[in-house]
Order: C-alpha cells, then sequence, then structure tokens
C-alpha cells in the first residue's frame, strides 16, 4: 500500500502522461456523475468537468517551485471568475471537486486524487437519490387565465382533486390593464397521460381564455 502515498514524478515525459491520463480519468468521472444527476445536462458543462483536472494539473505541474508564477496564474482565475455567468451551487460544486482533483494529479500524489474523485462521486450520487427533490417528473407549472369578476379562490380545486396529487397557487398577478388575473399553479399529476383531458375542463371552467402548462423550470440556487 505504500505506493498510494508516492508521489509521482512529473519531471519525464512517461511521469507526465501517468498524470495526464489519471487526471482525463477523474474528469471523465465527475462528468459521468453531473450527467446521471440532471434532466438536462449542459453540453460543455460536461465538457469542462472532462478537461479541467489535466488543465489544472498542467498549471500545478508548471508553476510548481515559482512563487511569482503561482501568483500570475492566481490572478488569472480570478479574472475568468468574473467574466462568467452565475452558476447552480450543483455546477460550482463540480467544478470545485474538477479543480482538487486537478491539484492533487499536479502535485503528483494520483492515487489520492483518484481514491477522493470516486469516494466524492459516491457521496454525490447516494445524497441525490436520498435526499428528495422538491419537484419530480410528474411536476408540472400551470398557468390559467380568469376574468376579473371570477373567484378564483377554490375555483379549479374540484379539478385538481381529481387530477393532481398536489396543487399550491404560487402567485397571481393581474394582466391586460387588470382585466383578468393570470394565476400559476405547481402541480403534480397522477397520470400525465390525462394531462389533456385536465385542460379541457379548466378551459370549460375559465370561458376557453389561455391555459398553459409545461415542464416547472429548474431552480437555480446561485453561488
Amino acid at each position: 500500500m505504500d505506493f498510494l502515498f508516492k508521489q509521482v514524478a512529473t519531471d519525464n515525459p512517461l511521469g507526465f502522461a501517468i498524470v495526464m491520463g489519471i487526471a482525463l480519468l477523474c474528469g471523465i468521472i465527475i462528468s459521468v456523475v453531473y450527467r446521471m444527476g440532471t434532466d438536462r445536462p449542459s453540453k460543455y458543462m460536461m465538457i469542462t468537468a472532462i478537461i479541467m483536472p489535466a488543465v489544472v494539473q498542467t498549471v500545478i505541474m508548471l508553476v510548481n517551485g515559482s512563487v511569482g508564477a503561482g501568483v500570475a496564474v492566481a490572478g488569472a482565475f480570478s479574472l475568468v471568475r468574473f467574466r462568467s455567468v452565475p452558476g447552480s451551487s450543483r455546477d460550482i460544486c463540480i467544478l470545485f471537486l474538477a479543480m482538487a482533483s486537478g491539484i492533487g494529479s499536479g502535485m503528483g500524489y494520483i492515487w489520492y486524487s483518484l481514491i477522493f474523485t470516486i469516494a466524492i462521486s459516491l457521496i454525490v450520487l447516494i445524497a441525490e437519490k436520498l435526499i428528495p427533490s422538491e419537484h419530480d417528473k410528474n411536476s408540472r407549472l400551470l398557468r390559467i387565465l380568469v376574468t376579473e369578476d371570477m373567484d378564483y379562490n377554490g375555483l379549479f380545486d374540484d379539478i385538481f382533486n381529481e387530477y393532481t396529487t398536489k396543487f399550491t397557487l404560487q402567485f397571481v398577478k393581474s394582466v391586460r390593464m387588470g382585466t383578468m388575473f393570470d394565476l400559476q399553479y405547481v402541480i403534480n399529476m397522477k397520470d400525465v397521460t390525462k394531462e389533456k383531458e385536465m385542460l379541457d375542463k379548466i378551459r370549460c371552467r375559465n370561458g376557453n381564455l389561455t391555459v398553459s402548462c409545461g415542464l416547472v423550470p429548474v431552480n437555480r440556487d446561485e453561488l
């Protein structure tokens, strides 16, 4: 087991190839974890997760022992942050995992880096399975227009009780110069195949005004 605690020399082509290979392997593992945890993955986020450990590993190798180069690289990384859009907490976590793997590989501790990546990836997957999500695949965002003279409180409750397991009125907004109300509900369908049947009944109730139903937008817990 002593080989797990030894640094791999990176001052030769073979050592560099080994370290680069481990960094790319860690990136692939992280990218797979990212893909498994979302229904709408970003193609370029997956590519970033793959290549970031190798990029960070190379940077760490190049600045090793040089204080000036290390300060310059730190400044360059800080500039990248201010030129990027805000990311979700999950995306930031994936990026930090990729960076940590790259740093470990760049310092020559390839087995530490690989074990760390696998362990954290398993924890992420287990946590995503055990911790319930706010919305599931049967969740829908439902928007209904009603006229201003309609009392919308409880107006559609009997329909919702028939077709949904849970419904919540998120907000009410007046539209069209105050002549109508836009109601936004988050609902959980009992059977998604009966969505049209539910919408038809709602249209009969609201005077055939606009009704829209779609996926609930993904919440972005930004860091």
